[in-house]
């Protein structure tokens, strides 16, 4: 089972996709609002290096998370969730909120 982390902002409708994406495939994930949370905006504009909502964060692995609203790595995530995927990465930029 994956620990996801999604990073959001208010108003954002990548974000509101995202998290309803991610309930309908099953996967629990947690949100972190980086407008009320100044540390969590400095991890993903600094040292991640996005400027735009969502950030997904699969098993707080840096290697292993992307922005925007991405249906494709939800189901990939999804489908992998059903097999011992403890050594894939799954990755992509996209679009999003601004952060």
């Amino acid at each position: 089972m994956y620990s996801l982390t999604v990073y959001t902002t208010p108003d954002c409708m990548q974000c509101t996709m995202t998290c309803r994406r991610l309930e309908k495939a099953g996967l629990t994930y947690r949100t972190i609002d980086v407008s009320a949370d100044p540390a969590a905006r400095s991890y993903v504009t600094e040292e991640l290096g996005y400027t735009r909502a969502p950030v997904v964060i699969v098993d707080q692995d840096e290697a292993n998370h992307w922005s925007g609203f991405r249906p494709d790595l939800i189901a990939a995530l999804s489908r992998l969730n059903t097999t011992d995927a403890s050594n894939t990465t799954i990755t992509g930029k996209g679009g999003g909120h601004h952060v």
